[in-house]
């Protein structure tokens, strides 16, 4: 093999257990190439998993260029962009690893049988999920609808391990990565929080299984703890894989037995990264459709002052103020709270979850187009396996529960770190806060409105 190959690059940034990479090593020379696509109506990515972007793919072209492998960024329609590359560089092969949603699977699949046309050898590869959806289905034939059997089922499967770092040729200069981004002043700031990259991600993955893991069943709960692996952004760019996560995982609870059931606890909530990546194939447009279609009828309020206020963390509520302000801050929210503030929103406020869905979509580094409106649709109870609508979670007694001693509160939240830990969760029985603000809703009359609008569908 001689003619130059092309790894097009998309939410796998790494080089190991990277299969369309080694593919494109086995050729004599080898490119990559990243497009910031846009048109063929995907969904524009949001801001902070756009920062994070670009300074993944500056710390990838260094890890590419230890191969001798240039790479090459560029923003478009995804069909000229690639086809401009492949006549540039006189490229005999493309390989690229499989994406799942609806729209991206239809433009790989004319992009594919394009390339057969014109005689360009091209192939895709399995990368980015434990096991691909359409190789998961229950005895009926059906993709799964509830999580618990599908975790029984991909439990067992022999999940295939991941592959090494490549051979390299001869390692050239990286050059410049010009990715047309501008990094605004919030970038600075949240960039103080997280080390970007492949070699993060397995630091990180390293320092969680080493140090952290045994306290996670039940510390994975406490927002002001730190018992969580952290690995959502690197998985969401593809920095780390899930076969990678899984396999270090196994590894550690072989070697490591007194460890085992905490990493069992792990994997399964890792598993509903796959679930969310079957929902996401096998239905159209997850983040704007619900996945049950009786809560399309659903009437949402029009409340503007409401939803700036929850985005703004200016609920007057300590512990989901805590989270939207930890989520513009820092780019992500403790998993606990996440629920929590979509609650909220959800269902004592009554707006359309696809409000708070875009919200985060915008605001997350860890953005995932699975995830993040799977996540959303199970609060909201319109999603598979979801939580049922008569779960509307009070935010003064988790907060109570689960930051028993106001630590996360009094962190985001300073106007009421000087309020005892009895009232820190609700600091309007200490007669309010002269700086913070009252409720923007009263949590049980909204409880029983939100009942009677779901009890209506």
């Amino acid at each position: 093999m001689t003619a130059t190959a092309l790894v097009w690059l998309r939410n796998d940034l790494r080089v190991t257990d990277n299969p369309a990479l080694h593919a494109a090593l086995r050729h004599g020379s080898a490119r990559a190439i990243h497009i910031e696509e846009s048109g063929n109506r995907l969904r524009p990515r949001g801001g902070a998993s756009r920062w994070w972007l670009h300074h993944s793919l500056n710390r990838l072209a260094g890890e590419l260029a230890l191969l001798g492998v240039a790479l090459e960024t560029v923003a478009g329609e995804t069909e000229v962009e690639l086809f401009k590359a492949i006549g540039q560089h006189g490229a005999g092969a493309v390989y690229w690893n499989r994406r799942y949603g609806p729209v991206e699977r239809e433009i790989d699949a004319g992009i594919k049988a394009r390339l057969k046309r014109e005689g360009i050898e091209t192939e895709s590869f399995a990368a980015n999920v434990l096991v691909e959806p359409f190789q998961m289905a229950t005895g009926a034939g059906k993709p799964y609808s509830v999580y618990t059997p599908f975790w029984n089922t991909l439990r067992k499967r022999d999940i295939e391990r991941p592959l090494p770092r490549p051979r390299h040729g001869e390692a050239i200069r990286p050059g410049p990565v010009d990715t047309g981004y501008r990094e605004p002043d919030w970038g600075r700031k949240i960039g103080g929080h997280w080390e970007i990259g492949e070699a993060a991600a397995h630091e990180r993955l390293e320092r969680f299984l080493e140090q952290l893991v045994t306290d996670y069943p039940e510390g994975r709960d406490i927002p002001a703890k730190a018992a969580t692996s952290g690995l959502s952004p690197h998985l969401a760019l593809g920095e780390i894989s899930p076969r990678q996560v899984w396999h270090a995982a196994l590894a550690v609870a072989q070697h490591e037995p007194a460890k085992a059931s905490a990493i069992d606890k792990f994997l399964s909530e890792l598993g509903w990264r796959d679930f969310n990546y079957n929902q996401l194939y096998h239905r159209e447009e997850i983040a704007s459709v619900p996945m049950v279609e009786k809560y399309a009828h659903l009437k949402w309020r029009h409340a503007d002052a409401a939803l700036k206020a929850w985005q703004r963390g200016q609920t007057g509520i300590p512990i989901i103020d805590a989270g939207m302000r930890e989520l513009w801050e820092t780019g992500v929210m403790h998993n606990r709270v996440r629920m929590l503030t979509a609650s909220l929103l959800a269902k004592n406020l009554l707006i359309d979850w696809r409000k708070g869905e875009q919200w985060f979509w915008d605001t997350l580094v860890d953005a995932d187009p699975a995830n993040n409106p799977g996540n959303w649709q199970w609060v909201a109870g319109s999603g598979l396996d979801a939580s049922p609508y008569f779960r509307i979670f009070n935010p003064v007694t988790q907060g109570e529960r689960f930051d028993r001693g106001g630590d996360y509160v009094r962190r985001w939240v300073p106007e009421v770190a000087a309020l005892p830990d009895k009232l820190v969760h609700q600091p309007w029985e200490a007669g309010g806060v002269a700086n913070y603000p009252e409720p923007i809703v009263d949590l049980k009359l909204s409880r029983e409105r939100a009942l009677e609008a779901f009890k209506a569908l």
